[in-house]
């Protein structure tokens, strides 16, 4: 598909996926448009592009907010969320729930009534729920019925049913991938908010000066993708998917959350003590998504190794951290 010369609008694109997409997209020619509330985008994780795209500090929680920046726009990327870390998504209730779901509503309304070309909503792995010991390799279908851990998730399965609605209702081209555990440059380095790749990549930045300590025993299995393979495969499915059906977006390539922070520790070149806390939340035992669909439908699989992209984030933290 050809993006040149498109306008094209990015929510939450100052946080970590949004920015890597924006500057993606300003690479492929596209006329960018980013919303964000900045409660954790950062107008840092766009420097290299800020003279290049025009950005709006807005609420999209309110429709008119939504309304003004879908005007004349081609294609929506929908990644604004009410989202943190693990400690954030398993204790906030209404947090985790209510801005998104007022967020997804309003923008594919607003997707609606300004006859934005393609609509493209981005989902996730917490739509899916443990069902059974050992490792969960989930299908799409296994999100049905629902069934999620979090409201968070909830708020995901809710926003796929209304691209879903807006498709079959009013023609709108959605598309509706669900990504699997995200990791590279520009993710949130705040402990109270980071996921578990930037988190343990701060620990081993700042050791010895703090410690470094695993939550649970650190046998969790998890498989990651890189962000910019991520965004390659955002924007395949806008391009590839126009009827609303989920695809995973993530990778097979497992790895224990023990084995992940020796594999960090290695790139640091430090001697790390590694500790566990037994007390504090594990997430989900092993899980990964299936990635049949994706491969057959997008044609495509993550190119990046684990070891690859762990370098290339550390060394960007390591500039963030300034130690």
């Amino acid at each position: 598909m050809n993006y040149t010369d498109k306008i094209v609008l990015v929510t939450g694109g100052a946080g970590f996926i949004g920015s890597n997409l924006a500057k993606k997209l300003i690479d492929l020619g596209s006329k960018v448009i980013v919303a964000d509330n900045f409660s954790r985008g950062r107008k840092e994780n766009l420097k290299p592009i800020l003279d290049r795209i025009q950005l709006h500090h807005v609420d999209l929680t309110k429709m008119d907010s939504c309304l003004a920046v879908t005007k004349q726009v081609d294609f929506v990327f929908h990644l604004a969320a009410s989202v943190g870390g693990i400690q954030f998504i398993m204790k906030e209730n209404v947090g985790g729930l209510t801005p998104s779901l007022l967020m997804n509503t309003n923008m594919l309304e607003a997707a609606r009534i300004n006859d934005v070309e393609r609509f493209l909503f981005t989902s996730s792995a917490c739509v899916y729920r443990d069902r059974g010991e050992g490792l969960n390799r989930f299908k799409e279908e296994a999100a049905i019925p629902a069934n999620p851990l979090t409201t968070y998730g909830w708020a995901k399965i809710l926003g796929e049913i209304q691209c879903k609605s807006y498709h079959v209702d009013y023609g709108i081209k959605c598309s509706a991938p669900r990504i699997f555990n995200a990791y590279g440059e520009n993710e949130n380095l705040d402990p109270r908010w980071s996921h578990v790749i930037p988190s343990l990549i701060r620990k081993a930045i700042l050791y010895p000066r703090e410690g470094f300590t695993l939550f649970g025993d650190g046998i969790q299995e998890r498989a990651f993708i890189y962000v910019k393979d991520c965004v390659k495969g955002l924007l395949l499915n806008m391009e590839k998917v126009t009827d609303a059906e989920p695809i995973n977006l993530g990778s097979e390539e497992l790895i224990s959350i023990r084995e992940l922070a020796k594999k960090i520790v290695d790139v640091s070149g430090k001697n790390v003590q590694i500790e566990y806390d037994l007390s504090g939340p594990r997430g989900t035992d092993k899980y990964c998504a299936d990635t049949t669909r994706m491969e057959q439908v997008l044609g495509w699989i993550p190119a990046t190794p684990l070891e690859e992209g762990l370098k290339k984030t550390y060394d960007w933290a390591l500039g963030e951290l300034d130690v």
